[in-house]
C-alpha cells in the first residue's frame, strides 16, 4: 500500500512523527512523497535528507529544544517574534548539511502560511528546488509570537500549522496516491500562577501563545478528511513546551508509533501478503 503522510504541525511535541514513521516502515506502508507542517516539518526534512529513523530519534532525544528560545521584547515588537530562529535554521542546516530541495532523495514538500494572504505558500523540488531546506523549515515552524516572521518573496511567512485544513489534501504525488494526515492533539491545561513581575509582557505573550497553540491543535477535523485524518492524543504536553525532557519526548514517540500501529490498519487496507 502507497500514501502520502502529511505530518501537520506538532511544535515541539514532534518526537510523535518519529514513532508514527517506525510504524510505517514496519506496516511496510510505501512512501516516495512526505508533507511536513511545521514541527512535521522538521522530521520529514530529516528523514528526506536520508537519516535513519534511530538517528532521528536520538537526535531529537539528544537535543536541548530551549536553545532556540528567545526573549527580546524589542523583538518582538519590531520583527513579530520574541525570537530571530536564527539559531534554529543554524542548526537545522548543519543537521542536512546544507541540502537544497533538488539535493533529496524522496520528494519533500513544506507548507508555512502567508499571514498576507492566509494562504498555504509550498516549498518542494518543483517550485524551489534551490532553496535551502532548512530555510523553508525556519518558515514552516515560524510558532506566531515567538519566533519572528520571516519574508520570502511577496509572502510574510509564519507557522504552517495554522493553515486551513484543505491546504493538506492535495494530490501530492501527482498520481492519485491517497493522502493520510497525522494530527498531534493536546488537551486543554491550566497554566500555573506566573510569578510577579516589573515587566508582565513576556509571561503574557508566553501564556497567549500556548493557549492559541493548543486550541489549534484541538481544531475539529472537516467530515470530508475525517478517513483520511489520524489524530494522536499527546496529552497535556504543550506544543510550545522547549524544556520537554528525555522522557517526556520517549512517551511522545510511543504514542506516536502506538496509535498509528492500531489505527493504520482501520483505516488503509494493507495487503495480505505485505
Amino acid at each position: 500500500m502507497k500514501i502520502v503522510p502529511v505530518f501537520s504541525g506538532g511544535g515541539t511535541r514532534l518526537p510523535a512523527y518519529i514513532g508514527i514513521l517506525k510504524a510505517l516502515h514496519e506496516l511496510k506502508i510505501e512512501f516516495s512523497s512526505i508533507v511536513g507542517v511545521s514541527g512535521g516539518s522538521i522530521i520529514s526534512a530529516l528523514y528526506c535528507s536520508g537519516m535513519s529513523i534511530e538517528a532521528i530519534k536520538q537526535l531529537a532525544l539528544n537535543t536541548n529544544f530551549k536553545q532556540f528560545k528567545g526573549y527580546s521584547l524589542i523583538r518582538l515588537i519590531k520583527d513579530g517574534g520574541l525570537s530571530s530562529g536564527d539559531s534554529f535554521e543554524h542548526w537545522m542546516d548543519k543537521q542536512l548539511n546544507g541540502k537544497t530541495f533538488s539535493d533529496l532523495p524522496h520528494d519533500l514538500n513544506i507548507l508555512a502560511t502567508d499571514v498576507n494572504g492566509g494562504g498555504p505558500v509550498i516549498f518542494n523540488k518543483k517550485v524551489s528546488p534551490k532553496l535551502k531546506v532548512s530555510k523553508a523549515v525556519r518558515f514552516s515552524m515560524s510558532i506566531p509570537l515567538v519566533f519572528s516572521f520571516q519574508k520570502y518573496q511577496d509572502h510574510i511567512l509564519t507557522d504552517g500549522a495554522i493553515l486551513a485544513e484543505d491546504a493538506l489534501f492535495n494530490d501530492w504525488a501527482g498520481d492519485g496516491t491517497p493522502t493520510v494526515c497525522f494530527r498531534l492533539k493536546s488537551k486543554p491545561q491550566s497554566l500555573k500562577q506566573q510569578k510577579y513581575s516589573m515587566f508582565p509582557l513576556k509571561n503574557y505573550v508566553l501564556m497567549l501563545v500556548k493557549t492559541f497553540m493548543t486550541a489549534v491543535s484541538r481544531e475539529y477535523v472537516q467530515a470530508e478528511h475525517w478517513h483520511s485524518t489520524i489524530v494522536i492524543d499527546t496529552g497535556d504536553i504543550s506544543p510550545v513546551d522547549f524544556a520537554l525532557t528525555e522522557t517526556q519526548k520517549n512517551a511522545l514517540y510511543k504514542v506516536g508509533y502506538l496509535t498509528a500501529m492500531s489505527i493504520i490498519p482501520k483505516k488503509i487496507i494493507i495487503p495480505i501478503n505485505s
